[in-house]
């Protein structure tokens, strides 16, 4: 069952040299399942996050043939109706929770706010709600977490809390943005847990933005890779260490190896044609 259909997405942005291409021609469509895009800071994995929801503004451009959510047409919505579909159908947890998180209201405030703008619960309805969320992103004593604030909060918890937030209106879809790259090896593990068993248990489709290759290989079903706008490889995960492309390949030997010990790691050379061919399809 395909949840997201992408064709042709473009996100540009004028500057003084031109118009600048972030996004160039990306096709992609999501199931239930865990899809990861990779590729190195500036590639344009978040700036396809974001362009999904709608969340790029002026003097940023958006188009595509078609961004479809189980058969409805995104860039067809008014911004009102996109307001209905950001939370509720489409989550997005951000790369640092602190700035996410509003710093001069509770915890439990917030997680309560955004569960009622997409329901009719009553204020004790959605307090038990919120209590039940952050029990299942394993949160100790969610009582006193919901009366704290977020400076309060080690970087482990906030990212806990976003998770709990985003989740709580049982979205369809959810994107999550480098989740785990301000977290320490041991917090990583137990946050990407919990991520695998709400998704799995919910039936939700996942979009992982990462540049972590092996982290995407180990967690997730499906990758692409993206370079410079485009998406210049797909691959099953549990394949990515036998991806063919070039980029790819210098982007996996660039990595170290407790296995293969070597006294330099490669360093990768671009090469100005992996730009300017033709975005490769990641559709089912």
């Amino acid at each position: 069952m395909t949840l997201l259909d992408v064709e042709n997405l473009w996100v540009r942005f004028p500057s003084r040299q031109g118009v600048f291409d972030a996004v160039r021609g990306v096709s992609f469509s999501l199931g239930k399942e865990r899809l990861a895009i990779v590729g190195e800071s500036g590639s344009g994995k978040s700036m396809t996050g974001r362009a999904i929801l709608r969340l790029i503004r002026p003097p940023g451009i958006v188009s595509a043939d078609r961004i479809s959510l189980q058969g409805e047409d995104l860039m067809a919505k008014s911004e009102r109706e996109m307001r209905a579909v950001r939370g509720q159908r489409i989550s997005m947890i951000m790369q640092d929770p602190k700035f996410s998180l509003n710093p001069v209201m509770t915890v439990g405030a917030q997680i309560i706010e955004a569960y009622r703008l997409h329901s009719k619960a009553s204020k004790s309805e959605a307090y038990a709600k919120t209590l039940s969320m952050l029990e299942a992103v394993s949160i100790r004593d969610p009582g006193r977490v919901m009366r704290a604030y977020p400076h309060e909060m080690s970087g482990g918890m906030g990212q806990r809390i976003m998770i709990a937030m985003m989740l709580i209106p049982n979205p369809d879809i959810l994107i999550a943005d480098e989740p785990t790259s301000a977290l320490e090896v041991s917090v990583q593990r137990q946050v990407l847990s919990i991520i695998d068993k709400l998704v799995t248990d919910r039936g939700m489709g996942l979009i992982f933005i990462s540049h972590d290759l092996n982290l995407v290989a180990d967690f997730c079903d499906r990758v692409l890779i993206m370079y410079a706008g485009r998406i210049v490889e797909v691959c099953d995960a549990k394949n990515l260490h036998d991806a063919k492309h070039p980029y790819t390949r210098g982007l996996l030997n660039s990595l170290p190896r407790l296995q293969e010990p070597r006294k330099k790691l490669d360093v990768l050379n671009r090469d100005p044609a992996w730009s300017e061919a033709p975005s490769v399809s990641g559709r089912l």
